[in-house]
């Protein structure tokens, strides 16, 4: 009667596993075992050569050799074995999710682990998109992958894929899905890996025999077990080459023997009937043994050159040397760990294989696509009229002030740009509505546009009404959802509201209610806001105020906030800035340090102004001049705090003309004043629409 027992143990990296039983190997001790104390006991005054325990496994079966080896006992803990083995690593690449989901497989050698194709989202012009599969989970048929995907097309069970090619070659899998106009990529993406073989499971169950018994096996067990077996190996391979070793020593001292006698040999054998005669003859008359006497039988007359006798001796030297260091492998089990991590560094050397799975460590159901999407620095522009675009970074060379610039971007006729600003992929863009709503995406999800491009109607992003448009945007990093921040949103009537970050933490696909709105008001900024900050508001009609955030009551989410400025009735509010009220101090003396404001006019000009001149006032104030504004100036058009580490301004015009000028070319110039020119138009109606800068590499 047969039995069978399922086991699927998932293939591994080979450079990680040596590094993970060299570090195992490294955090152990060794305990003898009852058989190898009691012939250690008995060896204390026995020599090396004549060790009991020696002997005993030189004579003994080799199948119960490892009842004679110390056992192998380490300390290393199950999260130190995977700082080397993150995980499977499977042949076909991919992606592993769920480190949690890992480590429990290591521990009881059982569990599920999630796997999914490489798939990537690329734009092929013209707001269409493509999804390309690179990477195949374990075990996956590419065929019948992109069969089952040309089914559930034609069911229509997934939806929004016009064309599907296999373009795969000997340099690689590549399966090309193009994208209907207008479908959302990412969803599309969600659907197959939800309804076909895109994304699976490896079921893990590490079932070995061990000493003819099934068990169910952790990661430790299996590496203890592993090195346990290895011991024995070499051990008993020692015990091969020692009994070889003392074999050829036994003849080399016979010969030795028939050298130094060499006379005598000649004659014993000379006077000999026959070969038998010959070997008694010499094995009693020197003390050979018949396997010593065959061997000086058998001696060809060469050898009895000097030359040879020579070889002789050496060899035998050799020998002796070669049973010394055999014998203490035996005897020093610290030895053939030595052995082992020799052997795996080895291994590591000559076959240096490169992981070919990613690890990430959540499943996807708990994150975006952000392990998937490179942390990138981009430019996202917005226009009002609803349209958005985000762009590398470099896609504007730095030019001289006064310049005209270049065209950035392709706009309606009664269409301008909103905003322009820099983010990365990975960071949480908020969009604020002019009726104080809240809606968020990540950048990545932002179509990628060239520098010309319209750009993606922003509908497609987010679910806002026919009758609201985006009037503020707000980039969050992981480093700006700290505990203890808050969000200031200001209006264009000088009204300003604190509420708690923490409180647009999980933002709906219908939005949320950011802030509650008086009928001829809107939401025009949001930012940051931190204890201790102070806040300045700027004007078209050049007028700002500077007052410390502690003047504004924290409020919930869906409050009217209080006034932050006194505004005439033709005035409004085209700036909000947050900072803190003292600057950096420098530890270097020779670094420059400075914090200032760049103030743009509807009509191209600018200058930088010191922080220092706006004193700190109380809310609800007038305030003081920011610049001197008249007809040749145009009202203030936007203003921007700055520091050491801005380098480049970035001036966008209502006709999406732009310019990119160093900001070491702007002069520095006192408050009542009014710039010098930073831009000219190629459209006498043009004006500046929007100002952002970038940050020093």
């Amino acid at each position: 009667i047969a039995v069978g027992m399922a086991t699927k143990i998932p293939p591994h990296n080979l450079v990680e596993v040596c590094q993970a039983i060299i570090a195992t190997i490294d955090k152990s001790t060794l305990i003898d075992s009852e058989k190898r104390k009691a012939l250690l006991s008995t060896s204390k005054n026995s020599s090396q050569k004549d060790s009991p325990l020696v002997e005993k496994l030189l004579t003994i079966n080799p199948n119960r050799v490892g009842q004679y080896l110390p056992q192998v006992d380490s300390d290393i803990s199950l999260d130190e074995i995977l700082h080397y083995i993150k995980g499977p690593d499977f042949p076909t690449a991919g992606i592993i999710f769920g480190q949690k989901e890992i480590r429990e497989a290591y521990v009881g050698g059982r569990g599920k682990i999630l796997i999914r194709g490489k798939a990537d989202i690329e734009e092929i012009g013209n707001g269409r998109f493509q999804i390309i599969i690179r990477e195949l989970p374990y075990q996956v048929n590419k065929a019948n992958l992109v069969a089952k995907i040309a089914q559930l097309v034609r069911e229509q069970k997934i939806k929004g894929i016009s064309d599907l090619r296999d373009e795969s070659d000997r340099d690689g899998i590549r399966v090309a899905i193009d994208l209907a106009r207008g479908s959302r990529p990412q969803a599309v993406l969600n659907n197959l890996f939800k309804k076909t073989d895109l994304e699976t499971s490896f079921p893990v169950n590490i079932v070995a025999l061990v000493d003819k018994i099934p068990q169910t096996l952790g990661l430790r067990a299996i590496i203890n077990l592993y090195i346990s077996h290895r011991q024995e190996i070499i051990t008993r391979r020692v015990i091969h080459e020692l009994k070889s070793a003392r074999h050829r020593g036994h003849i080399l001292e016979g010969l030795k023997i028939a050298l130094d006698h060499l006379d005598e040999v000649i004659k014993t054998i000379r006077n000999s009937a026959n070969t038998d005669t010959a070997r008694k003859q010499l094995m009693t008359r020197f003390g050979l043994s018949q396997i010593q006497a065959n061997a000086i039988l058998d001696m060809q007359l060469k050898s009895l050159s000097q030359l040879e006798r020579d070889k002789v001796e050496k060899e035998y030297q050799t020998i002796l040397a070669e049973i010394k260091r055999l014998t203490g492998i035996l005897i020093e089990p610290q030895k053939v760990l030595a052995i082992i991590k020799e052997e795996l560094n080895y291994l590591i050397t000559n076959y240096p294989e490169e992981r070919r799975t990613r690890v990430v460590s959540h499943l996807p159901d708990e994150l975006s696509q952000e392990d998937l999407v490179p942390n990138k620095s981009v430019i996202i522009t917005i226009t009002k009229e609803g349209y958005i675009k985000r762009m590398p970074k470099n896609v504007y060379k730095s030019q001289r002030r006064g310049g005209k610039g270049i065209a950035g971007m392709t706009t309606k006729e009664e269409d301008t740009i909103l905003e322009t600003i820099t983010a990365n992929t990975h960071d949480q863009i908020i969009f604020f509505t002019n009726q104080g709503r809240a809606f968020a995406t990540r950048a990545w999800e932002i179509p990628e546009g060239n520098r010309q491009s319209k750009g993606k109607a922003i509908v497609n992003l987010i679910n806002i009404g026919p009758e609201e448009k985006i009037n503020a945007t707000l980039k969050l990093g992981k480093t700006d959802k700290k505990t203890g921040a808050f969000l200031l949103l200001a209006t264009s009537k000088g009204t300003v509201k604190k509420t708690a970050l923490s409180e647009f933490d999980k933002i709906r696909a219908n939005g949320l209610i950011a802030m509650k709105l008086k009928e001829d008001d809107q939401l025009v900024w949001a930012k940051i806001v931190s204890e201790g900050d102070h806040i300045l508001l700027a004007t078209q009609n050049g007028q700002s105020i500077r007052f410390s955030e502690k003047e504004i009551r924290p409020t919930a989410r869906d409050t009217m906030g209080v006034s932050g400025i006194s505004l005439k009735k033709d005035d409004r509010v085209v700036s909000c800035e947050v900072f803190a009220p003292q600057g950096p101090k420098p530890k270097d003396k020779r670094r420059k340090f400075f914090r200032n404001l760049l103030v743009v006019t509807q009509k191209g000009l600018g200058k930088q102004t010191d922080l220092a001149l706006f004193p700190v006032q109380h809310r609800h104030g007038k305030g003081v001049k920011i610049a001197n504004i008249n007809k040749k100036t145009g009202p203030v058009a936007a203003v921007k705090m700055i520091n050491q580490d801005d380098e480049t301004a970035i001036i966008t015009s209502q006709k999406a003309q732009v310019i990119k000028l160093p900001i070491k070319n702007i002069p520095k110039l006192g408050r009542n004043t009014q710039g010098v020119i930073l831009m000219r138009f190629k459209k006498a109606a043009d004006q500046v629409a929007s100002l952002t800068t970038l940050k020093r590499i």
